[in-house]
């Protein structure tokens, strides 16, 4: 604490991120970060990159970035925002967005930095309980609010919503809905589609999980033209040169090699189903995931007890000790030798 904090820097209570241990031993299945390295074009083409344009600032409008994700998807560039990782495109999105006139709603699980966000930006908001099934109830959002936001896969759960889901959501709110698409390449069906015909439709996705580039910090957001508009000006006047040079080329790079990212997103499925059959087998019940981790609990063996054994093992995943959730480990997929050390570690613990 410090006498030089303003109030609201006191009563903040910032996001807690996964444990990064420098320990190279360690098998990290915390973070959601993908096991396998990017695509080897990237490589090259950092390599490849002249040096010296590095004591140059980059452009301001990631140009040729912006166009090739625009091309990626068949949108106009018009229609892209690019930031600094999901994350400050999300920062972004409140400030621009969402004031404290209406409460904005997300669900009771969800990705933890939204309530960081609404009080770092002094922004009002009501939770939604998930059903039962820790499924996204639409009806629930039926209600006055300044704004939806929905992780799709959710996290921490992995479940995905339909596009029908989304499209409710849409059709009964005038207010904006943004659909945080950090995990969607897993597994679920993305609301991209739908932008064309929803004004209020804004789509958050990321480098960081599919396509392996965390290290870089890379998301954008996808809507029409007046919600970009809106985003960057309040990206120029708090940074205008956001994305760096390097960031820019490794990830043109990646959205040229294809086959790459097909291959390993479906393994990482591939390898998210057998883990799944095998931690069934020891007892555990999993939700159904469409992301690049688990969200699995066991009868007879607390969350809390299994996170720690595992740590001594050698092994982090993430424990929540929030409500309705404290008894659920989320463990990201590894790789097939990282996943098979958990199994064999389990084995030994329940």
């Amino acid at each position: 604490m410090s006498k030089y904090w303003t109030d609201l820097v006191h009563q903040l209570d910032p996001y807690v991120p996964g444990e990064q241990p420098q320990d190279q031993q360690i098998i990290k299945l915390n973070t959601n970060e993908n096991p396998y390295p990017p695509s080897p074009d990237v490589t090259k083409a950092i390599q490849a990159y002249p040096y010296d344009n590095l004591r140059l600032y980059p452009d301001p409008e990631s140009s040729a970035l912006k166009q090739a994700i625009s091309t990626y998807h068949n949108l106009d560039t018009s229609q892209v925002f690019i930031g600094n990782g999901s994350d400050e495109v999300l920062a972004h999105s409140f400030q621009t967005f969402f004031t404290n006139q209406e409460p904005i709603l997300f669900a009771d699980i969800s990705y933890s930095f939204y309530p960081v966000y609404c009080a770092l930006y002094q922004v009002s908001y009501r939770t939604v309980a998930l059903d039962e099934a820790f499924c996204i109830d639409p009806t629930g959002y039926r209600q006055a609010n300044g704004g939806i936001i929905i992780p799709n896969p959710n996290a921490p759960t992995g479940i995905a919503m339909t596009l029908d889901t989304i499209r409710e959501l849409l059709n009964h709110n005038d207010s904006l809905v943004i659909i945080d698409e950090a995990y969607v390449d897993f597994g679920a069906d993305s609301a991209i589609e739908l932008i064309a015909d929803y004004p209020n439709l804004l789509v958050i996705r990321t480098f960081s999980k599919s396509r392996s580039l965390a290290g870089l910090r890379l998301g954008y957001a996808l809507g029409q033209p007046e919600l970009i508009v809106g985003l960057n000006r309040v990206k120029n006047s708090f940074n205008s040169y956001p994305v760096g040079r390097l960031t820019s080329v490794a990830a043109m790079a990646s959205l040229n090699d294809e086959d790459y990212f097909q291959q390993c997103k479906n393994r990482i499925i591939e390898t998210r189903t057998r883990l799944q059959e095998e931690m069934l087998d020891l007892g555990f019940e999993i939700l159904p995931s469409c992301s690049n981790f688990l969200f699995a609990q066991h009868s007879s063996h607390p969350a809390s007890d299994l996170y720690l054994e595992l740590k001594s093992a050698g092994i982090l995943v993430r424990h929540f000790k929030s409500t309705r959730i404290n008894n659920y480990l989320r463990i990201s997929i590894g790789s097939e030798e990282e996943c098979a050390a958990l199994i064999s570690a389990l084995k030994q613990l329940v």
